[in-house]
């Protein structure tokens, strides 16, 4: 059985840690996980997700359910979004941050009914965020679980998802993936074991994210992947999830998001909601935010040639550091260089020409909005 803490020696293994042995792949200790890295080559699996279909598993993604009368006020507290205006069966993508307004964890948020939410942190984050959001809730009537060790999670990525996920639905539970939008979930019997299925997903690809009980969580991962196979797709390790998450310009905590970042600065301050009542924690440093200049914000970085910027390369401009790169990487879509980085927000304009400190060697590069790459729809 997966589960949410860990010795300092020995990662937690994935419910379907068999499987990924099966299939040949690399791994690596990820976020205290042992999770597969890779199963063949990362430019086959990127390139299998954006033209036909990933498998997934993200079964060291952290669950925490939150209940009760008062949950959604709660969550209104807890969080940078109103959870309390979601409809059930919708979804969010929100933010918990400290009371300086920094960045603890983004997480999505999905309202399964009008007093139950599953919280969905990143599995480096699952602790500092329970503890967060047990502190919070205390003065009202709900309650936080942490429920990662219960499930496990796997995603179907790519155009051809829906034809992979569709046949596998049993008809009697109703569910129609004609009408289940872009963040929306649903509970569905898929491959015969109930799971929550959400459209959701971190690759700018159309997909389903699908939560499932952690010990049939191989039933629902062979039926998945023997589907995927059939459509031309592959099972995909973390390493393209990475780059297929930069070309589609989503932040990766630990990277363009941290306690030193407030979601101003990273771009995302469309997802704070600044009008709430008083007391919901950080939410006085957010309207300071909200009103000062920032001094650096996240940009898209294009590159010439092969050479690809890195996490921590230095940003320059007339020989002056004026910013960072915080993930960069040859774009296997695009076929040039791209990078996210916090520069000066000065020169934060698309079409401004900067550099970037390779090792000594300076490369050009250009500013330019993000994504990188936009799904067609």
């Amino acid at each position: 059985m997966s589960t949410s803490t860990t010795s300092e020696t020995t990662p937690a293994a994935s419910p379907l840690a068999a499987a990924h042995a099966e299939l040949g792949a690399s791994f690596t200790d990820f976020a205290g996980w042992s999770m597969p890295l890779r199963y063949a080559s990362d430019l086959a699996e990127h390139k299998a997700v954006r033209s036909s279909a990933g498998l997934f598993d993200l079964s060291h993604m952290g669950e925490i359910r939150v209940t009760g009368p008062e949950a959604a006020r709660a969550l209104d507290a807890a969080l940078v979004g109103r959870p309390s205006t979601m409809a059930v069966g919708r979804a969010a993508y929100g933010m918990v941050v400290d009371h300086d307004g920094g960045i603890v964890d983004d997480l999505v948020t999905y309202r399964l009914g009008e007093e139950e939410f599953l919280v969905v942190a990143n599995a480096a984050n699952v602790e500092p965020v329970v503890v967060a959001l047990a502190d919070r809730v205390r003065p009202f009537e709900a309650h936080v679980a942490d429920e990662t060790a219960r499930w496990g999670l796997v995603a179907v990525q790519g155009p051809a998802s829906v034809a992979i996920v569709a046949p596998l639905l049993d008809p009697s539970a109703g569910v129609d993936l004609a009408t289940l939008r872009y963040y929306r979930s649903v509970g569905a019997v898929l491959a015969g074991v109930e799971v929550l299925l959400a459209r959701t997903g971190y690759t700018g690809e159309d997909g389903f994210e699908v939560f499932v009980p952690v010990e049939r969580t191989r039933r629902v991962w062979d039926a998945l992947l023997a589907a995927t196979r059939e459509h031309g797709g592959v099972p995909a390790g973390l390493a393209c999830r990475d780059t297929l998450r930069l070309e589609a310009g989503m932040p990766l905590y630990g990277h363009e998001l941290s306690r030193d970042v407030t979601p101003f600065a990273a771009g995302l301050g469309r997802v704070v909601v600044l009008d709430k009542e008083p007391g919901a924690v950080g939410l006085a440093a957010l309207q300071r935010s909200a009103q000062e200049p920032l001094a650096r914000v996240l940009v898209g970085l294009r590159g010439e040639g092969r050479r690809a910027p890195r996490a921590g390369y230095a940003v320059v401009a007339a020989g002056r550091g004026v910013g960072e790169v915080t993930s960069g990487a040859l774009s296997p879509t695009l076929g040039h260089p791209v990078a996210m980085a916090y520069v000066d927000a000065e020169l934060a304009e698309p079409g401004t020409r900067l550099g970037v400190d390779v090792r000594g060697t300076e490369l050009p590069v250009e500013v330019v909005a993000l994504p990188f790459y936009r799904r067609e729809r």
